[in-house]
C-alpha cells in the first residue's frame, strides 16, 4: 500500500512536476507478465525514478543494513526503501548472491518485474562497465524476457556522492524485450551466462550511449588512488 501511496499521491506527483521525466520506449515494457528490467546505475536516484516512469511495480533487492538503521535517518532510509517496493536480503555471507537471486526469481514466478543493476554497483563516472553474470542466471532460470533500460542523465542531475539533486529534466530510456529462450536448460554454464551478460551490457551501450569498459565497476572502485606526482624543482 505504501509504494502506490507514495507513487501515486504523495511523491510521484511532486517529482513529475519538479523533474519533468521525458520517457522513450515505455511500451517495450510488457503489461504483464515475469520481467526483468536491467538497467545501468549512474545515481542513488534511479531506484527513485524507474518504478516511478514504468506503471507496473518494480522490485529491487537491497543489502538488510539499509532497513535496520538506527535514529531518524535509520528510520527515513528504511521507509524509503520498503516505499519504493525494495526487497531486504542479507548479503553477510557465503550465499548472499543466491539468496538476492531467490528473492527475485520469487518475484518473477509471481508474474512481477524484477528490476536489476548488472554493474552491481553504482557507476563511478557515468561509463558503462562489465556486467555481473546475476542478470543471466536469472533470464536463465526465469525463462522471463529482459528489458533493457537506460538513466540517460541522472549522475548530472544527483552525481555520487550528492544529497540534493539539480532540477533539471530526467531522460530514460527504454529498449525492446530481450528473449534468451535459446539457451533455456543452459544455467550454471558459465560461458552461456558471460555471453547472455555480454548481449545485454551491449544493448545498454547502444541504448545509453555511454562508453563501455570491460572491468568490474567494483573492482575500480577499491584500487587505491594514485598519489599525486611530486613536482620537480626548475
Amino acid at each position: 500500500m505504501l509504494y502506490w501511496l507514495l507513487k501515486y499521491v504523495f511523491l510521484g506527483p511532486l517529482l513529475r512536476v519538479i523533474f519533468r521525466p521525458q520517457v522513450e520506449g515505455l511500451h517495450h515494457v510488457p503489461a504483464t507478465g515475469p520481467v526483468i528490467l536491467a538497467s545501468n546505475h549512474l545515481s542513488f536516484s534511479d531506484s527513485i525514478f524507474t518504478p516511478l516512469i514504468v506503471p507496473r511495480k518494480v522490485t529491487f533487492v537491497a543489502k538488510a543494513e539499509y532497513f535496520t538503521g538506527k535514529g531518524l535517518k535509520g528510520w527515513l532510509t528504511k521507509m524509503f526503501f520498503v516505499g519504493t517496493g525494495t526487497i531486504p536480503v542479507d548479503r553477510s555471507g557465503g550465499q548472499a548472491a543466491r539468496a538476492a537471486l531467490d528473492t527475485q526469481l520469487s518475484v518473477l514466478r509471481a508474474g512481477g518485474i524484477a528490476g536489476i543493476y548488472p554493474e552491481g554497483t553504482r557507476s563511478p563516472d557515468g561509463r558503462l562497465y562489465r556486467g555481473k553474470t546475476g542478470v543471466a542466471r536469472l533470464a536463465l532460470e526465469s525463462g522471463a524476457p529482459v528489458v533493457p533500460a537506460v538513466m540517460l542523465n541522472l549522475d548530472e542531475i544527483q552525481p555520487p556522492g550528492t544529497i540534493v539533486p539539480k532540477l533539471a529534466r530526467v531522460r530514460i530510456r527504454f529498449g525492446p524485450p530481450l528473449d534468451f529462450s535459446r539457451y533455456a536448460g543452459m544455467s550454471g554454464d558459465r560461458f552461456v551466462e558471460r555471453a547472455v551478460t555480454d548481449e545485454i551490457m551491449y544493448e545498454l551501450m547502444e541504448l545509453s550511449g555511454r562508453e563501455y569498459v570491460d572491468v568490474y565497476a567494483q573492482k575500480l572502485k577499491t584500487m587505491p588512488t594514485p598519489a599525486p606526482a611530486a613536482s620537480v624543482a626548475a
